[in-house]
């Protein structure tokens, strides 16, 4: 679990570090870059992923699909760009034809990140993009019919696109897109694989330098160095102290590292794009015998869902599973504290949240390639939390560990 923005002083990958930055950059100058051996998404792979979305176009009855700058573009093909109010944006068609539209001074830059062959329309200031998408539609006989937008799109795209075509009718393109990215290769698993081998290795070089007084600054700058100096791009730094670890995205009053309390740490990286989600949570000193009773309870419920994840099983039965266990220990009921207050997992990639969630209600049924999390976590408002969080993904015999949850409150790094 994590966010790009959260409460109090929890540290973002790319702060500007706490501890001074030569000091970080010698501690970790013996660390190894796993990285190192890494391959990044080709342009095969980008033509096989073409290749399953005009086959769930057709089975959808969509023409094409308009998807703007984000992961859903990069994993189609390759562009790496930034939304703004002037529209860049990709293409797709039923027949696998691609065009990017983008504004015509941004095409060079544009083309730098382009990994497959694709048209390239391009307008000037005064002229509407989508009048452009819409031209080049048409002359593939596609004016009418179901067009199709991945389901981040912006409205103003939405709108003009359906004024600029107005024969056609707009619909959500998530069948095509989650269809696809859902479903990881083994390619993409390998990248995940390594991000996490390298958050894990993060972990274990920043947990013995933590001493009482730090900040979560200063601990989030120690785990970014060993991230970046591991191979990996430093994501987020999520770090709880005390009482804060009893809320899942943390608190604004200041805290400190103090003997007795729990540490929680939420941290990821990402290797040519994919990401890691880890988290681990122990006590700086001795555990209580109540915090070690929650700890392993909790460690208990990663692998009750662990065990729900079955071949065919809906997402949502996944936490309907950890619910009942915890419900028999006496948290809760359902979603109220002191228990788990969120969803047991979420879906990674390209994306650190992505598409489905291990969520009641949830009917998605659980194939090969899907990944996610593992963090039922239980929170005491005004005592404390434990989250511990492992990714895993579906294969052909089940669900596999992208990283092993920890034995025990006093090995909580393996």
């Amino acid at each position: 679990m994590h966010r790009r923005h959260f409460l109090g002083t929890a540290a973002i990958g790319g702060l500007a570090a706490a501890l001074p930055v030569p000091v970080l950059a010698a501690d970790t100058a013996a660390l190894p870059n796993l990285a190192a051996k890494a391959v990044p998404i080709g342009k095969a792979e980008r033509i096989a992923r073409i290749a399953k979305a005009k086959e769930l176009m057709r089975a959808n009855d969509i023409g094409a699909l308009l998807i703007e700058p984000g992961s859903s573009l990069i994993y189609f093909t390759g562009v790496r760009w930034s939304r703004s109010e002037r529209l860049t944006a990709a293409v797709l068609t039923r027949e696998g034809e691609i065009a990017v539209v983008t504004p015509f001074f941004e095409e060079p830059s544009v083309r730098e990140s382009l990994a497959i062959d694709a048209e390239v329309l391009t307008w000037n200031e005064d002229e509407n993009p989508l009048a452009a998408v819409a031209a080049w539609l048409g002359k593939r006989g596609l004016a009418k019919g179901k067009i199709g937008v991945e389901e981040t799109v912006r409205y103003f795209a939405v709108d003009g696109l359906e004024k600029a075509m107005p024969q056609a009718t707009v619909v959500n393109g998530a069948p095509v897109v989650r269809g696809c990215r859902m479903h990881k290769s083994p390619a993409e698993v390998a990248l995940m694989q390594i991000a996490a081998d390298i958050t894990l290795a993060a972990y274990r070089h920043t947990a013995p330098r933590i001493e009482a007084g730090m900040t979560p600054a200063d601990i989030g700058a120690i785990m970014a160095a060993a991230t970046i100096a591991l191979g990996g791009k430093s994501e987020f730094e999520l770090i709880l102290l005390g009482e804060a670890s009893a809320y899942p995205h943390g608190s604004g009053k200041p805290q400190a590292v103090k003997n007795g309390e729990v540490v929680l740490m939420d941290c990821g990286a990402t290797v040519h794009g994919y990401q890691s989600d880890i988290s681990r949570s122990f006590v700086y000193g001795k555990a209580t015998p109540r915090q070690r009773q929650v700890w392993d309870q909790m460690r208990k419920g990663q692998d009750v869902a662990f065990a729900a994840a079955k071949l065919g099983t809906p997402a949502g039965h996944v936490d309907d599973a950890v619910r009942a266990y915890y419900e028999s220990l006496g948290w809760g009921p359902g979603y109220k504290l002191p228990g788990t207050s969120h969803r047991t997992g979420h879906g990674i990639g390209l994306d650190g949240h992505e598409p489905v969630n291990l969520v009641r209600g949830e009917t998605t049924k659980l194939a090969p390639g899907m990944c996610f999390s593992n963090e039922p976590g239980i929170y005491i408002p005004g005592e404390f939390g434990i989250r511990l969080e492992d990714c895993f993904y579906m294969t052909d015999s089940g669900p596999k560990w992208f990283s092993e949850p920890p034995p025990s409150i006093d090995k909580p790094f393996g």
